[in-house]
């Protein structure tokens, strides 16, 4: 493995060879492992301002994703399955025992899969602006989707999330390839719902109250998963039988939730809650 710089304080950056990639991650803290998966287009670093708060009492292991930060693409599609199967192989990897594992966006989208494909690696999960079907977001966000592609590139020049990837990726040239890559994915039809219904590992579903989904997705989300059919009980007593939990967040949207303070305080509620 090989020794980095970081980029957001004093963890250690370092690559491991796993699952046929070499992947890039941090550790912060000490405690209880966190796995952490930022979003799509972005990286590790979009967790800076809440990092401290996370690291009180977690060790938090922070995670670029394929072709995204300081990990460098492979010859395989962007597919949320294939990279849970990267965090599986990362946690087996450092010896991690029942992390959990939280994530936004495309790292939620991941972190439900890791659940899914690996549900004795991992204890708790958060997906945070997570839909769980390609058409529970709104039209007019599918068609922007929809021209996501390599020949954005050029208009994309100038933004946060150019700037860093020309910062900090080991090919900066690959930039187009990942829009191509995003896009392809992005227009491919998905639907989880079963998987979502099946799930044995205590999940948070996380929402903004104005995400790229309406609110009534992650309700639905919810119920898939015993929770929203009945009163909770005076102790609680009736609340999903899972350990499942929601929390939509106010006065948040798809982009800015992932660095909310409040994201972070429900996050650790649901983590630290004594079962």
């Amino acid at each position: 493995m090989t020794v980095t710089e970081t980029s957001i304080g004093t963890g250690t950056g370092t690559y491991a060879e796993v699952n046929g990639i070499n992947l890039y991650y941090e550790t912060h803290g000490t405690g209880q492992p966190l796995v952490l998966l930022h979003g799509g287009l972005c990286s590790g670093e979009m967790f800076a301002p809440i990092l401290p708060t996370l690291t009180e009492h977690h060790q938090v292991v922070l995670v670029d994703l394929q072709g995204h930060g300081r990990t460098a693409d492979i010859d395989r599609p962007i597919d949320v399955a294939l990279m849970a199967d990267d965090i599986a192989a990362l946690i087996a990897h450092l010896g991690l025992r029942q992390p959990d594992v939280v994530g936004y966006s495309l790292g939620g989208g991941v972190a439900l899969q890791v659940a899914i494909r690996h549900p004795h690696a991992v204890r708790r999960v958060v997906a945070a602006s997570a839909h769980i079907r390609s058409d529970a977001i709104y039209a007019e966000m599918r068609a922007q989707q929809g021209q996501v592609n390599a020949a954005a590139a050029e208009f994309m020049k100038g933004t946060p999330m150019y700037e860093l990837y020309q910062r900090v990726a080991p090919r900066p040239e690959d930039f187009p390839r990942l829009l191509d890559k995003l896009g392809a994915v992005m227009a491919k039809d998905f639907d989880f719902t079963e998987e979502v219904r099946g799930l044995r590992v205590p999940t948070l579903v996380v929402a903004a109250d104005a995400d790229m989904a309406p609110p009534s997705h992650y309700v639905e989300v919810f119920k898939l998963l015993d929770g929203g059919l009945r009163d909770g009980g005076w102790a609680g007593e009736n609340r999903p039988k899972g350990g499942h939990a929601l929390a939509i967040l106010p006065g948040l949207t798809h982009y800015d939730i992932g660095e909310s303070p409040l994201f972070a305080a429900v996050t650790l509620a649901f983590l630290d809650k004594q079962s």
